[in-house]
C-alpha cells in the first residue's frame, strides 16, 4: 500500500460540513446545541480579538476610575468592577479553551494528512494525539533512539572520511555574539 495514495485520507466526523442557504458552514454530525455554541464561540472570539473590543474594555475601566470620586471609592464601587471582570474572565476561559481545542485539532488533522501523504513516513505518527502518556513516551524514546543512531552513523562517516595522518585542516568556527547594553 502506497502511503501517498489519494485513497488514504484522515477524516473527522466534524469535517463533514455543508454550506447552508445563508452561506454559513453547518456540520451535519453535531447536535444543534453544539453547533450553536461553536457559532457563538467563533463569533465571540473573532469580535473579542479585535482592537475595538480592547478599546471598549479600556473605556469601561476609564469610566469606572473616573466614577470613583462620585461614589466615594466605596466598597460597592470596587465590587462592581471586581464582579464584572470575574464574570467576563470566567466566561472567556471556556471560549478560549473551545477555540484552542478546535485550533489544535485542525493542526493535528493537517499534520496527519501530511504524514499520510508522504512516502516513507510511518503511519503510526498520524494519530499520536490519541495515544496515552505511556505510549507517547515510548514513541518519544523510540524517536530519540533513532535520532541518536543516525547521529552516530553521521559521526562515523565523518571520521572515516578524515585524512589518515590526522592532519585534518579545520575551518575556523565563527560564533555570532550579541552584545547587550546595560540598562
Amino acid at each position: 500500500m502506497e502511503l501517498g495514495s489519494a485513497s488514504m485520507r484522515c477524516y473527522s466526523p466534524t469535517m463533514n460540513s455543508k454550506i447552508d442557504n445563508r452561506g454559513e458552514r453547518t456540520t451535519a454530525s453535531q447536535p444543534p446545541l453544539s453547533q450553536q455554541f461553536f457559532q457563538f464561540a467563533h463569533a465571540t472570539s473573532v469580535w473579542i480579538g479585535n482592537s475595538v473590543a480592547f478599546l471598549l474594555a479600556v473605556a469601561v475601566i476609564i469610566v469606572w476610575v473616573v466614577s470613583g470620586p462620585f461614589f466615594n471609592f466605596s466598597d460597592t464601587w470596587q465590587l462592581v468592577i471586581n464582579t464584572g471582570t470575574t464574570i467576563v474572565t470566567f466566561l472567556m476561559v471556556f471560549l478560549i479553551q473551545n477555540t484552542q481545542n478546535r485550533d489544535t485539532l485542525a493542526i493535528q488533522l493537517k499534520l496527519s494528512e501530511l504524514v499520510l501523504a508522504m512516502k516513507g513516513a510511518e503511519n503510526k505518527y498520524a494519530a499520536t494525539e490519541d495515544l496515552s502518556d505511556e505510549e507517547l513516551q515510548a514513541l518519544h524514546d523510540d524517536c530519540r533512539g533513532r535520532a541518536e543512531m543516525t547521529l552516530n552513523q553521521l559521526e562515523g562517516r565523518r571520521k572515516a572520511a578524515a585524512p589518515p595522518n590526522g592532519n585534518r585542516t579545520r575551518t575556523p568556527v565563527h560564533h555570532k555574539t550579541t552584545s547587550r547594553k546595560a540598562s
